[in-house]
């Protein structure tokens, strides 16, 4: 690889990383390119993306960056895993790892926190930020209908009572 193009490769890394609010490191020793892809398949879906780095390179990526904290987890056969959805790594990356053993979560930050491996799995079981906007809407929503219900009651209940009375009248 010649300097140009580890030049670029290092602007694009920077880019990602200032664009990104969740970055989770991981090591890959021992996965097949077939678990490589179902893996990338499964971070497309959750509108993230999985990319196995040249530890050097991402280092110097990742100075002034946000995440410049992480500098000491790339040695060895590292990958990061980056969303603009600070869950939405971290999930797709812990619920791999729970079924392949051979994805190691090492650690991660969303913003400026970093987090180490349970603050990643506790960041996973978080739910995602469509889901937290479906919650909201649903809360937003319920008073509303609530509302109408206990608008609509009393006349439901004056149409009762006149329809009790016409038939007592009727009766008699």
């Amino acid at each position: 690889m010649d300097r140009a193009s580890k030049e670029e490769m290092v602007s694009d890394l920077h880019s990602v990383f200032d664009d990104s609010t969740a970055v989770v490191v991981t090591h890959y020793m021992g996965l097949t390119v077939g678990e490589m892809e179902d893996l990338r398949g499964q971070m497309r879906e959750a509108g993230a993306s999985f990319k196995v780095t040249k530890n050097r390179l991402t280092r110097l990526a990742l100075q002034g960056t946000k995440f410049e904290g992480l500098t000491d987890l790339f040695t060895g056969p590292t990958a990061v895993a980056v969303s603009e959805d600070p869950v939405a790594a971290a999930r797709v990356v812990v619920n791999y790892a729970k079924k392949n053993d051979k994805l190691v979560v090492i650690g991660g930050a969303m913003g400026d926190q970093q987090l180490d491996v349970t603050g990643v799995k506790a960041l996973a079981s978080l739910p995602s930020l469509d889901e937290l906007r479906g919650k909201l809407v649903g809360l937003l929503n319920a008073p509303a209908t609530k509302i109408a219900g206990v608008l609509q009651a009393p006349a439901g209940q004056v149409a009762r009572v006149l329809s009790a009375r016409g038939q007592q009248s009727d009766a008699a």
